[in-house]
């Protein structure tokens, strides 16, 4: 009798809690689907070509494709042979943005990939592995008749990865291959209002530079950049939940510090957690509206790297905490097996966004994809940060296997402990399922939710309301992860409330005053857990 009450309280108990977070999960994604327009847009750009005919070119003026003070342009190349002028004499240039549109700080990122548009021809046909040489230049302005500024000059390689579907014949002259796009261009703000772009294809027959790539006939880029409505949402989200994990983490911390016993491992790390949320929370992203802060990526994925390391980290030391009659708990050495393959695949990860984006920091035309050598060392990094994941996954699932396998083991024996033991192992059995539960549903989600945002359009139109998909996976998958957070520090926190006036059993040594604390192990007393608060009817029967 007394066991269905307890049951039926705690489950009550938990679907209010379950219940309010669904709630508030459910408004994650609506922010995203109804308020949010989609992320991130694409915008072609065609570049125009400009004849300049002065010697160190980069080094003179720049050259506009359109506006006040345009180039001298020309239709085709066959236009340039008539009036003989040479291939290095011709500026590919790129007016970012389109006519009669400005560039906004809520934009926050630009990317660029390009597409060279290689007609094929008898007598210059492109050799197999060919590599292009870009000369290219990148400047800004902030009103359409002041100077232009250099951002960034350099000379980049890019190879080309074409077909021909065609047979080599003469009746084929003039068919286009079809080519992969290629990396162009990455910079991580967009602080000033005009970007110019002024791409050179320099030919040395003597050195072999830009000889037999084929007659490039055109080069389109591809610009994507973060939508501004987007951006307002995202910041908004982040402004919001900020104070809402810094709350519960003081409170958390709080609780913990009132005990007369020292913090427990899982308690350490549950805090940490809850830091590294914050951190990705903190909205820093507000500053890049006034400052020009091209870091802003880079300092992104480091900020996720450290949440997703300490995360992985703390399944980890969650299971291995959860072996009731491990003795090795308690000790962050316990684990350096597990945590080990966490940090070195969480470093290599590191060093390759520092070899990516930290170098375009200097040069955002760089790319460690394009030449052999930056390809096999990011490939190793990626490879040896994978071999790591999969050693990860392995110890977490043994580990897993020998929690479910130890509480199967206690849960038999329960009926025979004292209620005190008795009272510690359902608490431990108990939040080990619950938390199971839900880290498997939020992993499952993310999943889903990633599938669904790369297999579909990008919008779902049902009537009239149209819902975004890609901002509700963003939103809803980043709302997910603080709620879980908020929700782990909730059910972990230690309670202060005095059980000693429950002297239905002697077990409970009310005698001594002491409260039964279910965090880690029977020897540290000090309060029961939210979740065990939840689990337990206080007035028994």
């Amino acid at each position: 009798m007394a066991g269905a009450i307890i049951e039926n309280m705690s489950t009550k108990k938990l679907c209010i809690v379950g219940g309010i977070l669904l709630v508030f999960q459910v408004i994650a994604f609506l922010v995203g689907g109804l308020i949010a327009p989609s992320p991130t847009t694409a915008v072609p750009y065609m570049s125009v070509k400009c004849i300049d005919v002065r010697k160190n070119h980069h080094k003179t003026k720049w050259l506009i494709p359109w506006g006040p003070n345009h180039c001298e342009k020309i239709k085709d190349f066959d236009e340039a042979m008539s009036r003989q002028i040479e291939a290095n004499d011709i500026v590919f240039a790129v007016h970012i943005p389109l006519p009669s549109k400005e560039m906004s700080p809520w934009f926050q990122f630009m990317l660029f990939i390009m597409q060279l548009d290689i007609a094929f021809k008898m007598d210059n046909d492109l050799k197999e592995n060919a590599e292009i040489t870009l000369d290219v230049s990148l400047a800004y302005r902030d009103d359409m008749f002041e100077e232009w500024k250099e951002i960034a000059h350099a000379i980049e390689l890019r190879k080309l990865k074409c077909t021909f579907s065609s047979p080599k014949t003469l009746d084929s002259e003039g068919r286009h291959y079809d080519c992969d796009f290629l990396p162009f261009m990455e910079i991580g703000s967009v602080a000033h209002k005009y970007y110019l772009i002024n791409i050179r294809l320099p030919v040395n027959e003597r050195k072999g530079i830009n000889v037999g790539i084929g007659e490039i006939k055109d080069i389109r880029l591809v610009g994507i950049h973060q939508n501004g409505g987007f951006t307002k949402v995202w910041f908004a989200m982040k402004t919001f939940l900020t104070p809402s994990i810094l709350i519960i983490m003081v409170w958390y911390w709080r609780r913990i510090t009132l005990m007369t016993r020292a913090p427990v491992l899982l308690e350490k790390v549950i805090f940490a957690l809850g830091i590294s949320m914050t951190f990705i929370n903190i909205p820093v992203e507000w500053f890049s509206i006034g400052f020009d802060w091209t870091w802003m990526l880079l300092f992104g994925d480091i900020r996720q790297g450290i949440f997703y390391a300490m995360l992985l980290s703390f399944w980890i030391i969650f299971c291995g905490e959860h072996m009731m009659d491990q003795n090795e708990r308690n000790r962050l050495s316990g684990y350096w097996k597990q945590v080990g393959p966490i940090a070195v695949g969480s470093f290599c990860l590191f060093i390759f966004d520092m070899c990516e984006r930290g170098v375009q920091l200097k040069n955002p035309f760089y790319s460690i994809w394009t030449t052999e050598v930056g390809t096999e060392l990011a490939m190793a990094f990626i490879i040896v940060a994978g071999i790591c994941l999969c050693l990860y996954f392995l110890f977490l699932c043994f580990m897993v296997f020998q929690v479910f396998r130890n509480i199967s083991g206690k849960q038999s024996s329960l009926p025979a402990m004292s209620k005190a033991r008795r009272l510690h192992y359902e608490g431990l059995i108990f939040r080990f399922k619950f938390l199971m539960l839900i880290t498997l549903a939020c992993a499952a989600m993310t999943v889903i939710f990633f599938i669904v945002s790369q297999v579909t359009e990008g919008h779902w139109k049902w009537g009239d309301v149209t819902i975004q998909v890609n901002s509700a996976f963003f939103t809803g998958i980043y709302g997910m992860w603080n709620l879980y957070v908020f929700a782990l520090m909730f059910l972990y926190a230690p309670s202060h409330k005095n059980y000693g006036d429950d002297q239905s059993n002697g077990d409970l040594a009310v005698s001594s005053g002491e409260e039964l604390q279910l965090t880690t192990t029977i020897t540290h007393v000090d309060g029961p857990t939210e979740v065990y608060k939840l689990a337990r009817k206080e007035a028994q029967e």
